[in-house]
């Protein structure tokens, strides 16, 4: 038992090691970038901001163009530009994209990058 104990703890290090060095970096100063929103209707708007933050999300939010819940993988998007999307009621939800691609992390805990290109998408699952 003891054994199997510190191999855990041994695994539980490296993993924690190899996600510090492999996470994704910010970049510090000021960053210019844009989201567009893609609503229920299929219309788009895009949004440009310049900010020093480093995370996504924390723009987003104070900006109040994101509302959202906490949860276990990051912010659970509620409401953008102000529309709802609900999973209990419809199965609803906003997709997130880091350019073309689908993000492989929540806003809140996606690095912005200068000059960047990000997508909110109103989905229906």
């Amino acid at each position: 038992t003891l054994l199997a104990v510190i191999a855990l703890v041994l695994v539980a290090g490296v993993l924690a090691a190899a996600y510090y060095f492999t996470r994704p970096k910010t970049q510090a100063g000021g960053k210019t970038f844009t989201v567009t929103v893609v609503h229920s209707d299929g219309t788009e708007k895009e949004f440009t901001y310049t900010s020093d933050q480093e995370y996504l999300g924390a723009v987003l939010q104070a900006e109040g163009l994101v509302t959202g819940t906490p949860g276990e993988f990051g912010l659970y998007m509620d409401s953008v530009d102000g529309e709802t999307a609900s999973w209990e009621e419809n199965g609803a939800y906003w997709a997130f994209y880091e350019g073309e691609d689908y993000a492989t992390a929540s806003i809140d805990l996606t690095p912005i990058t200068d000059g960047a290109a990000y997508k909110l998408v109103y989905t229906l699952g």
